[in-house]
């Protein structure tokens, strides 16, 4: 289980999908069953549309960001690029209600850790962070 006093990120991630494919949680936990893992990796799913559809518990250990699993929760914009108006409102929802609860987990992309040469979310989350007062 994860551990709330645990958590030290809340990591913006991207589908990598088309920007016109309306996908939702399902398709996702679809996909990540395709991976081989057990099912759907990310805490929260923001459909193009701006719903924000739940993925695994926050008490689970999440499936979005290896070696860092234990201490994050994971969010994913459905899309590649170009993400929605009502996308990002979603998002800013998400995350400042997790700060809320986790005021001391640094928010940061999926591209932010070191071992990775993922460009996902394919923004840079500090900076919108900065632009929002998040």
């Amino acid at each position: 289980m994860l551990k709330a006093e645990n958590i030290r990120y809340l990591v913006v991630h991207c589908a990598d999908t088309p920007d016109d494919q309306p996908l939702d949680a399902s398709d996702i936990h679809q996909m990540h069953l395709g991976f081989g893992w057990n099912g759907i990796g990310y805490h929260r799913v923001i459909c193009r549309d701006g719903r924000i559809e739940h993925g695994r518990p926050d008490y689970w250990i999440g499936a979005h960001v290896k070696g860092f699993n234990e201490v994050s929760l994971g969010v994913c914009l459905i899309g590649r690029q170009d993400f929605t108006d009502v996308q990002f409102a979603a998002l800013e929802t998400v995350l400042r209600g997790w700060r809320d609860a986790y005021p001391d987990a640094q928010i940061c992309g999926h591209r932010d850790f070191d071992y990775t040469e993922k460009t996902c979310p394919n923004f840079n989350v500090g900076q919108w962070c900065e632009k929002i007062g998040l």
